[in-house]
């Protein structure tokens, strides 16, 4: 089962994947673009081109013996024979420079792309021999801005026959591109290192490149699979199932690996392994050592000097320590700090204000002077919480009109719905804080700044952390209290595995909170237009088969033309802020580079709305079970 071939279409959308490879065929002007899908005619159609002295080629297609590739922009001058892999992926010649750490190696955010362009041309070399092969990367510049708007919308998606195309506005050429906003860079110094180093091919099984790649092309043309090697990559494992699988279900390749590696059997994934250790970089040391299970875990192994939490509440090192033991103070199901939360709370002032955001980061921008990959704030939800206990869905906002920058507008919405009191802020983790410190940053750099500049920094400055000129933090007055924080000091669940995620938080205060058994275990949610979004009351608290179903299940499917499996697989392999919110990305991407039919466009945009009201009643609920248990 692969997890993550049901979501290339969303990852690549909502990544910028498509829009970057076709400006990268703009700034090639004159190719010639090899999309034959089957393989004998796509390596005719090339090798007929390159019977031209000079040829620019799209998705040229290269075999050799049992290996096969296609360039994404293969570029032939006389001679020399350019390899040009375009990847959405962000690079600053300043940060990223020739691809190499502070000790000389390779950086591994970049491995992959340049063992991938090595592969090309190690087989472009043998299927050319005459040529002189030269390797390049084609990365987003994040150095560069953009200098012309409306750029963003002139690569439109559409899909035809289960194929994805993407469509240039008319008159777009490079000419009308502007500063280029992608860079190519030669990697033939790290591709040489490559070729001339070993791959795995086994545990502990090293081979030269050339060996190593005859070895996977006579495993693969056999289907003979390899042995396995696990490593703490397999906690992110593209093929791992739910749990050991049953009759009729889909095979879960990291249960067949760590089987056969390690003789597991049911019972023994049950027991929990060291990759559940959460944010705990030993793993591969115990693995090393055997340590596999996490009742073989010794508080030495972690690091940890068995001391109880104190005042502050627990330490990153107790949590480790609780995903392998039940070892929390008073035992019981679960733990909850009630002093650490009550002297954490002390300070809060009604009415409280819990808010959540949903951005993008576009790969081309929508106005000159910004930068690939900035900040788009698209979306926020706005719960308040008075001091009797009564809880509205106050505000939201959302604008998702392609083409349109609502970094500016959101500010001023936001600010809007949270000017009129000076009750405290909630946030989850650092993404509303970080999101805000971008826009006030762009605010700051803007040659044609808005009108209101003074009074938008002012607010972003009054809600927020920075860093200062040195290493202290700025604080604002009416400082965001991140929730998130408070669950990794005062409350530890063993079904979350540590994780503060509030998408993992929240199932697990639903399934022990008697508080929000009693406040959302009938249809009450809803009246009295405490929502903005449901049409009808809601009971969030429901159960099935013993077990209360996530809240998240509740709701009706973002895409009604996609599959949830298909949504979910977004989160594998994908980067940390769209493994989080891919689904919200990935919808915001749609309304912008597809030509949908209005209703769809109008159900996508309703479904953002439910989700993203169910981020802010889900700090709420947070709240609620958390002073449920203080009061008891």
């Amino acid at each position: 089962m692969d997890r993550s071939s049901e979501d290339s279409f969303l990852a690549a959308l909502a990544e910028g994947g498509y829009q970057v490879g076709e400006l990268a065929c703009l700034m090639h002007p004159g190719g010639v673009r090899v999309d034959d899908l089957e393989h004998p005619i796509a390596l005719a159609r090339t090798a007929e081109l390159l019977k031209k002295d000079r040829v620019i080629i799209f998705e040229a297609a290269l075999a050799v013996g049992q290996l096969f590739i296609r360039v994404d922009i293969l570029v032939k001058d006389g001679e020399y024979i350019d390899l040009i892999e375009v990847k959405a992926k962000s690079y600053s010649a300043k940060e990223d420079g020739d691809f190499r750490g502070k000790h000389g190696l390779l950086k591994p955010s970049f491995l992959p792309y340049l063992r991938d362009v090595a592969f090309q041309r190690y087989v472009a070399q043998q299927a050319l021999p005459s040529a002189r092969v030269r390797t390049f990367l084609m990365l987003a510049d994040k150095d560069q801005k953009a200098s012309v708007s409306g750029l963003n919308q002139q690569f439109r998606v559409t899909r035809d026959d289960g194929r994805l195309r993407v469509g240039v506005a008319a008159g777009t050429d490079l000419n009308s591109l502007g500063v280029p906003l992608l860079t190519k860079v030669s990697v033939d110094s790290q591709v040489d290192e490559i070729l001339a180093g070993t791959l795995l091919v086994g545990p502990g099984k090293e081979l030269p490149f050339h060996e190593a790649v005859a070895t996977f092309a006579m495993s693969y043309s056999q289907d003979s699979p390899l042995a396995p090697i696990p490593t703490p990559a397999c906690s992110s494992c593209q093929f791992k199932g739910n749990g050991w699988p049953r009759p009729g279900e889909r095979r879960s390749g990291f249960h067949e690996c760590w089987s056969e590696s390690f003789g597991w059997e049911e019972q023994d994934f049950a027991e929990g392994s060291v990759l559940d250790i959460w944010a705990f970089t030993g793993k591969a040391k115990l693995m090393d050592q055997g340590v596999l299970k996490l009742s073989k875990v010794t508080p030495q192994d972690i690091g940890f000097d068995g001391e109880k939490p104190d005042e502050n509440g627990m330490t990153r090192k107790h949590r480790q320590w609780y995903v392998c033991r039940r070892d929390w103070p008073g035992g019981g199901d679960f733990f909850f700090d009630r002093e650490g939360f009550e002297l954490a709370s002390a300070s809060w002032q009604y009415p409280l204000h819990f808010i959540d955001f949903e951005t993008s980061a576009v790969a081309i921008p929508f106005v000159k002077g910004r930068r690939p990959y900035e900040t788009t704030a698209f979306q926020f939800s706005h719960h308040v919480m008075n001091a009797d206990g009564s809880v509205v869905h106050k505000t939201q906002w959302l604008n998702a009109t392609p083409g349109v920058d609502p970094n500016y507008p959101f500010i001023r919405a936001l600010m809007r719905a949270l000017e009129l009191d000076e009750g405290t802020i909630f946030r989850w983790a650092t993404h509303e804080n970080s999101v805000l410190n971008r826009i006030r940053q762009q605010l700051l750099e803007d040659a044609e700044p808005p009108a209101d500049k003074d009074a938008l920094l002012a607010f972003i400055e009054s809600i927020t952390e920075r860093n200062g000129t040195g290493k202290e933090k700025v604080l604002g007055p009416r400082n965001m209290v991140d929730l998130c924080q408070v669950a990794e000091r005062y409350f530890f669940h063993p079904s979350t595995k540590g994780s503060n995620s509030l998408k993992k938080v929240l199932p697990a205060l639903m399934q022990s909170s008697a508080t929000l058994k009693m406040l959302y275990g009938s249809e009450t949610y809803g009246r009295n237009g405490s929502s903005l979004n449901l049409e009808e009351p809601i009971a969030w608290w429901r159960e099935d088969s013993g077990s209360v179903i996530d809240p998240y299940r509740l709701l009706p499917p973002v895409f009604d033309d996609l599959s949830q499996e298909e949504v979910d697989a977004l989160a594998e392999g994908a980067s940390d802020e769209l493994r989080e919110g891919g689904a919200a990305m990935a919808a915001y991407a749609r309304l912008q580079f597809e030509n949908l039919p209005n209703r769809q466009r109008q159900a996508i945009e309703k479904a953002l709305l439910r989700y993203c009201e169910l981020d802010t009643l889900a700090m709420v609920m947070a709240f609620q079970a958390w002073t449920g248990w203080t009061r008891r």
